[in-house]
């Protein structure tokens, strides 16, 4: 691009520092000759040695680096290490210095890490180009002669570097950078006539690339920065090149002779001669003309003069601290200040230069809110002009921060509904579009008459989803397209779109169903739940066999019926599925008939089946045979489907549930069942009480009898109550019964038979005089028992007294333990029981206590002492009980005590018994057994 078509800008401001009187007389008469920058200083040095530092508040420290001259320095951006090549005696003999700035030495200087001759040959020459790479790993130094040196190793020490000369010519070396990536190190090396590259990575050699055939003066040559992948420029008279390590870049045809440039922030600053102005200026000593420089910013990606202005005598143009300095020669410092991104594109906006705008703000890293605000005053400015379809595609770009109605109302005219439509399009694919967006794009194809677009916004099967699928569907519904509408909820899976369309727009039952028949197991069973109602009541019989796939073994329609993995003998990953057949009981609300047949092939498939699904199919039955009550075929054939399930073993119906649901419709034969599988005995026998049925009355106590006793004592009340010649009958039998099970004492079974007006005496006759004949035999054998006891009592008392008077003689010949011959030493008791010592030693559990009798002895003193304490307690409540007021009180408390214990309780029963059967003879043997006992 030719220079003079660049449009000129102000974008920096110029200002002119003001040294201190001290800081203006170290720099008098200082003829600088190499300067540089970084890590907080600009660094100047002069032709008699000196190097000057200026830090940022302008003040100027300054050593002696060399005696005789200095030549070329180079400061390194992020190690505070500064490199020069200077004299140090009379001759061509340079030497390179490396100095480290955060060390000091005695006279304050920075501390000199590393001399090295830089010499490339045998021949001494002088040093033209230096360039320092940042890791300290590499430095070149480019001779008068056309040689290049280079280092590797650590620069700031003299042991661990290694130097080699990579390269040699017939030209001056001009100037020397270094190219780093991730994985390369390349050198550019310029002369005035070449440019040469070197990759550093190879070990043994350097791979040299001759890369152009032009060269440059000293001070023309610079690199950009990361953004603009790290090229060299140099700079000539009829242009300005960049250089990749391998091939030239782009060209800029900027005209006129190049003293120094210098890139800064994306700008390439080019410092010229201006011919023009110097023949004009008048002389300001008498030494000559003073020389007018005109320095120019441009910024090379958005192709723009960011500045240019004439400054005389320019000898050091550097940058530090985020500003740029120009030096000149009469010690003027120059500060360029750049303007601030919303002051250059206020500029911009003024003279309507958008694009440039745009461009600008994009390589300023500028926010995206900002961004969108020049997208936005752009685009009113090409509608402002009439370019509709311009300032559309400049809206669009805003979508996402311009509120989409600011644009919207813009072409609400029916001539610019095309534009309309491309930012609404473009709304859609941000996923930014609401159902007002939707409904209005789809409401432009519909006054276009464009159903091709329509088609390609919606059926496109290929096309990515840019908007919301169930507003599409809802306004395509809403607006009469059924057919776009299924297509959507097909494709993209609104399975309860679709069936919603099918069943309420399309009226297609069957579509429907064949639908949910394709769909994975949970969906399926879910949407038959939701819409299940409507299936049963339009298709029932279709409804119903996809129900009993569903809740047996359940597979998606366009599913394979063998698993291709079973093709190669393996097992199959396939497993059953199915959904709870309670889950969709509610859907035959108004369909008996199918909810009979769906439960019956239900139970018959799963005899597992949940109580739900038997509760609803036996309230089914009943319910059907209480309403065929005018055909007995018909009720007959349900009374037979009841009867089969209740009597089944495995059936799973809720016991209680079933016998609400047979006694709420009065079905007997039912209510025995239940009552029979319940164990409700009692019932049973109440049923046929209240029908006054003696038969079945007899007919119970004889089947449940054995497992409730108590039946045949309800039933005796019973036939007692009846007066009848059958009951009279049944009132002998269960009276047999009853005695022969002693169910009843002889006084209650009196009782109870006293308390009917129907039975008389000659009823009871036998029964009494049967009970009369058991008391005496029962009165004989006391009898027997008293003198027995009298008997043992006696017998037991002569023995008392023996052992208390007569010497015992133990004549067992045998061990009662071990039952072997009886051997010294051994243990005799008073029992006649012997055993030998060790045996005894090893079971006895007391040393006084014999083995046999032992177990016998504990069990008689228990019982002597729980009848003692029991006395003792019974004395002691009876005491209390009398002198309480409040008698009920002194139950509670020895409740609360424990003292009506199970075992104290047992005693007391027993005892209490005792009392009641016994005779009074036997009552004073048993006294008089546990005095002798005691």
């Amino acid at each position: 691009m030719a220079f003079l078509q660049w449009r000129r800008f102000s974008f920096f401001e110029k200002e002119l520092l003001k040294l201190s009187e001290e800081n203006l007389e170290k720099l008098k008469d200082v003829e600088i000759v190499a300067s540089t920058s970084g890590k907080g200083h600009i660094v100047l040095g002069d032709s008699n040695g000196f190097c000057y530092f200026v830090n940022r508040q302008l003040e100027i420290f300054s050593f002696k680096a060399y005696e005789i001259r200095l030549q070329l320095i180079e400061q390194l951006r992020q190690n505070a290490i500064l490199v020069s090549i200077g004299e140090d005696e009379p001759g061509i003999n340079p030497l390179i210095k490396v100095w480290n700035l955060d060390k000091i030495d005695r006279n304050g200087d920075p501390h000199c890490s590393r001399i090295a001759r830089a010499i490339p040959g045998n021949i001494p020459t002088a040093a033209t180009a230096l360039a320092v790479h940042e890791n300290l790993t590499f430095m070149a130094v480019g001779f008068q002669d056309g040689s290049v040196v280079l280092f590797k190793g650590d620069i700031t020490r003299n042991r661990h570097g290694k130097s080699r000369l990579i390269h040699e010519g017939q030209h001056s070396i001009t100037g020397l950078s270094f190219r780093s990536t991730q994985k390369t190190n390349h050198l550019f090396v310029v002369t005035q006539n070449n440019v040469y590259s070197y990759n550093l990575v190879a070990k043994e050699k350097e791979q040299k690339c001759h890369i152009d055939t032009i060269g440059c003066p000293v001070r023309c040559t610079t690199m950009t920065d990361s953004k603009h992948d790290n090229q060299l420029v140099i700079a000539r008279k009829e242009a300005v090149y960049f250089y990749e390590p391998d091939d030239r870049g782009q060209c800029l045809g900027f005209e006129g002779e190049k003293l120094v440039i210098h890139w800064f922030r994306g700008y390439l600053i080019i410092v010229g001669r201006d011919s023009k102005a110097a023949s004009t200026r008048p002389l300001t000593s008498t030494s000559g003309a003073v020389d007018m420089n005109t320095i120019t910013i441009y910024d090379v990606q958005n192709k723009f003069i960011a500045y240019c202005a004439p400054i005389a005598d320019v000898i050091v143009v550097v940058s530090e601290w985020g500003f740029l300095y120009v030096l000149c020669k009469d010690q003027k410092m120059y500060q360029l200040l750049e303007n601030d991104t919303q002051s250059k594109l206020e500029t911009l906006f003024k003279k309507n230069l958008y694009v440039m705008a745009i461009q600008l703000a994009k390589g300023q890293q500028y926010d995206e809110d900002g961004l969108m605000d020049i997208f936005r005053q752009y685009g009113d400015h090409l509608y402002s002009k009439g370019d509709h379809d311009g300032a559309v595609s400049q809206y669009i770009k805003t979508i996402g921060k311009l509120e989409a109605s600011y644009v919207i109302q813009k072409f609400l005219d029916a001539q610019r509904i095309h534009n309309l439509t491309a930012y609404l399009q473009a709304l859609h694919k941000k996923g930014l579009a609401t159902e007002d967006h939707t409904t209005l794009l789809l409401n432009c194809y519909t006054k276009l008459k464009d159903i091709e677009k329509l088609d390609e916004f919606i059926m496109t099967k290929d096309r990515e989803v840019d908007f919301n699928v169930d507003i599409a569907i809802k306004v395509c519904r809403l607006a009469g397209y059924y057919k776009h509408a299924l297509f959507l909820a097909e494709k993209h899976e609104q399975h309860d779109s679709y069936l919603k369309i099918q069943l309420e727009d399309h009226k297609d039952y069957q579509k429907a169903l064949n639908y949910i028949g394709k769909l994975q197991f949970n969906e399926a069973g879910a949407n038959m739940k939701k819409y299940g109602k409507i299936l049963i009541s339009e298709i029932p019989e279709e409804t119903t066999d996809f129900l009993k796939r569903l809740c047996t073994d359940y597979r998606p329609s366009d599913e394979l019926l063998v698993d291709p993995i079973t093709l190669d003998g393996s097992p199959s990953t396939i497993t059953t599925k199915f959904m709870p057949a309670e889950e969709f009981i509610h859907i035959f609300v108004n369909n008996t008939r199918k909810l009979t047949e769906f439960l019956e092939h239900m139970v018959k498939v799963q005899s597992n089946s949940k109580s739900a699904v038997y509760n609803t199919l036996l309230e089914v039955y009943i319910r059907e045979f209480h309403q065929k009550k005018d055909d007995q075929t018909e009720q007959r054939i349900w009374e037979q489907k009841t009867m089969s399930m209740l009597q089944q073993q495995d059936a799973g119906y809720d016991l209680d549930q079933a016998l609400v649901l047979c006694q709420v419709n009065c079905f007997s034969p039912g209510i025995l069942v239940l009552y029979e599988k319940a164990k409700l005995y009692q019932q049973i026998l109440q049923y046929h009480m209240e029908n006054r049925d003696g038969v079945n009355v007899f007919n119970t106590c004889q089947k449940f009898g054995s497992q409730d006793p108590s039946l045949w004592i309800r039933a005796l009340r019973y036939f007692v109550n009846e007066g009848s010649e059958v009951e009279h009958d049944y009132l002998n039998k269960v009276l047999a019964v009853i005695e022969k099970k002693k169910l009843l004492p002889p006084l209650m079974t009196i009782d109870i038979m006293a308390s009917s007006g129907t039975v008389t005496l000659g009823d009871i006759k036998k029964y009494m005089i049967q009970q009369l004949q058991q008391e005496n035999n029962q009165i004989a054998e006391d009898e027997r028992l008293i003198n027995q006891y009298k008997e043992e009592t006696e017998k037991m008392r002569n023995q008392m007294e023996e052992i208390k008077t007569s010497a015992r003689i133990f004549q067992v010949s045998k061990c009662c333990t071990c039952n072997h011959v009886l051997e010294l030493p051994s243990v005799h008791f008073l029992c006649q029981h012997s055993y030998h010592q060790h045996c005894f030693e090893s079971y006895a559990e007391s040393d006084s206590e014999c083995i046999v009798c032992l177990p016998q002895n504990k069990k008689i003193l228990e019982t002597i002492k729980a009848q003692e304490n029991s006395c003792d307690l019974q004395e002691q409540f009876h005491h209390q009980l009398e002198r309480s007021e409040d008698g009920f009180s002194v139950v509670a408390e020895y409740f609360g005590r424990g003292i009506f214990s199970s075992g104290a309780t047992d005693v007391n029963a027993s005892s209490a018994i005792s009392r009641l059967t016994s005779r009074t003879n036997l009552a004073s043997v048993n006294s008089e057994l546990q005095v002798e006992f005691n």
